[in-house]
């Protein structure tokens, strides 16, 4: 393993390891951790365990542990897995019923010595339990009196790359790809294995790694050809428990196949798969399975031929059925040639009115991922409606780590309260408590399969995510995934901890700055949910009709007498009624529907007062100049860490703030100069609008 002693602070992320200079902790964590007792023959994910600790330990307390198999001091650590001491039985059998991935942490004495275990489940969660400690020395954390159980919330915690082999990342911010370069994968995998642990820190056990819209050269990935290939890259994140998955096209019975068709009733193309999920077994025998855009943006799916999505994802199924393999299929599917004249025609309905006809046809081992709300990853967005919606069908919930909509990793935009919000959203689907978390999870519906996937946001920047900030949305999104109940605070702290340091005043104001990030974006983009109003095709930057009345769909409908979409069952497009209630009556009333979704489900005149007691064209233009001066506020005091912080860390983040505090007056000149121009109301503070 490449030690990250060889790597800026900025490439090591919340994997830094720095001393320990605190005299109390260093003598208490010497004496806990100089000698690590594991099986002689552990297997590839517990030996990647005994590697971080050990590299952890001396990076941290500057003492290596011995291994050994039986314990000679008068402390040690006890690294291993149910069924190989009565120790570590005793100590998980309260996890009995949990996941494989589950683990403890505890100190006890054994045989007149002091032991801490380290023990998980399977040896994933030993793994797992491996990085829970050396997370809590990192924060400075006493390890007396120690007793830990933690099992995962959600059974899949996972990350899909939308890598393309050209070396590019579509909606990637931070560099090339690190697995694929000239339409090959790379020979040097250092840097995808320095990946690995980093995902498997936080909790992550699956990935997709190749982009859902497969093209040519990736949809040879499934093919005796480059199939090699693609067990390098799979043995990789075998050692940190994580499962690959490949993204496929739908078409690949003729683009490799050489059939006329890829109807998924014809038994020609049903062999096909078949073929293939055999010759990619035989090779990765732990493959996770396909992940699948069908009919969907132009992507090619059952609809060519006639058939539906259940078709498209069963016959898929039952080719990876023999081996435990699953079909994730993604529920993004709308008409994207639409006709803006027809106002009936309404994007945000799409996904629900496609897939709540087919509940209960998918077979078992598919899961349909559904985005967090009915559009596009937007600032501000209802949560789907798909949720809850599906009782007898597995499902899983899709976000984007990526800041597609989001400032692109140019602007600091902490996302882990947005997904707490979707998390935390009540369906009502079997009555209040149907938390979306309890959906994606499987405990509401009785489902065996589910959980959280994220597009990523990392490529071959220094720093993996272009902006040092958005390292605190993958490690979030890890985070978040385990334990839905953990605080967007909670995580924040722990990434700051363990990213730059304890220092009180470096702490608070990276905590400010984050926790204060998504409204300040808010504030000075889309205002009330509408969303959008960005440049076409590359998403950064305003432009109010960027996507207005395109075969996309439109979004705001502003005129010279209001704003917003009518999507309320007594006078638009009646999407409001895809929601149980309560919910579909507090959205459908002017009177109950939430101020910060106003225009996503009404059109409203610029004089519509808001709960708020403010005129909708005085709250956009009061946001708008508010988010340009909390942006100017986060460089300001951002500045004030120059010297407190690493040199790296501190300029990355000095000159993306800039750039953001310059573009925030952009959005807000843009946005209030066209609601002015628009709607003649003058600003109440007087204030110059152009």
């Amino acid at each position: 393993m490449q030690l990250p002693g060889n790597h800026s602070e900025v490439y090591k992320c919340w994997l830094r390891y720095a001393a320990v200079t605190d005299p109390a902790s260093l003598e208490e964590y010497r004496k806990w951790c100089g000698e690590l007792v594991s099986p002689a023959t552990a297997g590839l994910v517990l030996e990647s365990a005994v590697s971080e600790l050990q590299q952890g330990m001396l990076s941290l307390i500057g003492v290596e542990p011995q291994r050994r198999s039986d314990p000679e001091a008068s402390h040690y650590m006890l690294l291993g897995v149910g069924g190989q001491s009565g120790a570590i039985d005793e100590a998980l059998s309260p996890l009995s019923d949990s996941s494989p991935d589950s683990y403890v942490l505890k100190t006890c004495s054994l045989n007149g010595r002091k032991c801490l275990l380290v023990a998980g489940k399977s040896e994933r969660g030993a793994l797992y339990a491996a990085f829970h400690l050396l997370r809590l020395m990192q924060m400075g954390s006493t390890l007396e009196d120690l007793d830990i159980q933690e099992s995962p919330s959600n059974g899949l915690r996972m990350i899909n790359q939308w890598d393309n082999m050209d070396g590019s990342i579509e909606r990637g911010y931070a560099g090339q790809s690190i697995f694929y370069e000239n339409n090959r994968i790379v020979g040097d995998l250092t840097r995808v294995k320095d990946y690995a642990r980093l995902l498997s820190s936080t909790g992550i056990n699956a990935i997709s790694i190749n982009n859902v819209n497969v093209h040519h050269y990736e949809t040879m990935l499934i093919t005796e050809s480059q199939l090699p290939e693609v067990v390098r890259v799979a043995e990789v994140f075998r050692e940190y428990g994580i499962t690959t998955f490949l993204s496929i096209n739908f078409a690949s019975p003729i683009q490799v196949g050489n059939l006329p068709v890829a109807d998924p009733l014809v038994e020609e193309v049903r062999m096909w798969w078949r073929k293939a999920a055999s010759d990619i077994y035989r090779v990765i025998p732990d493959f996770g399975g396909f992940l699948v855009k069908a009919d969907s943006e132009s992507r090619p799916g059952p609809f060519t031929y006639g058939r539906n999505h259940i078709d498209g994802a069963n016959m898929l199924a039952e080719a990876l059925q023999p081996y435990g393999g699953i079909v994730i299929w993604r529920c993004f599917v709308y008409n994207c040639q639409q006709d803006w004249r027809d106002r009936s025609t309404d994007r945000a309905r799409a996904a629900y009115d496609h897939f709540t006809p087919l509940d209960g046809g998918f077979h078992d081992n598919v899961i349909l991922q559904i985005k967090n709300g009915p559009m596009d990853f937007q600032v501000r967005e209802p949560v789907s409606p798909l949720f809850g919606a599906l009782p007898s069908t597995h499902q899983m919930l899709e976000l984007q780590i990526a800041q597609e909509y989001t400032g692109q990793a140019r602007h600091v935009c902490y996302l882990v309260p947005q997904w707490k919000e979707v998390l935390e959203f009540d369906t009502f689907a079997r009555g209040e408590g149907s938390e979306v978390a309890k959906v994606v999870s499987g405990t509401l519906f009785g489902s065996k399969l589910g959980g959280i996937a994220a597009v990523s946001n990392i490529g071959n920047d220094e720093n993996w995510t272009g902006h040092v900030l958005a390292q605190a949305n993958l490690y979030g999104f890890g985070r978040l995934s385990w334990n839905p109940q953990l605080t967007p605070e909670q995580i924040a702290r722990e990434w700051i901890y363990l990213t730059f340091g304890t220092k009180p005043k470096v702490v608070e104001i990276i905590l400010h700055i984050l926790l204060n990030s998504w409204q300040t974006y808010e504030n000075y983009t889309a205002p009330l949910g509408v969303g959008w109003m960005v440049n076409p095709n590359h998403h950064y930057g305003p432009n109010v009709d960027g996507y207005e009345y395109s075969r996309w769909g439109t979004y705001h409908f502003a005129d010279r007498d209001g704003i917003g979409v009518d999507r309320t069952v007594k006078t638009g497009t009646g999407y409001t009624s895809q929601y149980h209630p309560p919910y579909a009556e507090l959205y459908e009333s002017l009177d109950t529907c939430p101020d910060e979704l106003l225009l996503f489900f009404h059109h409203v005149p610029y004089s519509h007062k808001l709960h708020s007691g403010q005129t909708v064209i005085q709250h956009i233009y009061d946001t708008h100049f508010a988010g340009a001066e909390q942006a100017a506020g986060f460089l300001e005091k951002w500045l004030t860490l120059e010297g407190s912080i690493d040199a790296g860390q501190f300029e990355n983040v000095r000159s993306r703030l800039q750039e953001q505090a310059q573009h925030a007056l952009e959005w807000r000149d843009q946005i209030n100069t066209y609601f002015f121009r628009k709607s003649g109301m003058a600003d109440e503070h007087g204030r110059t609008i152009y």
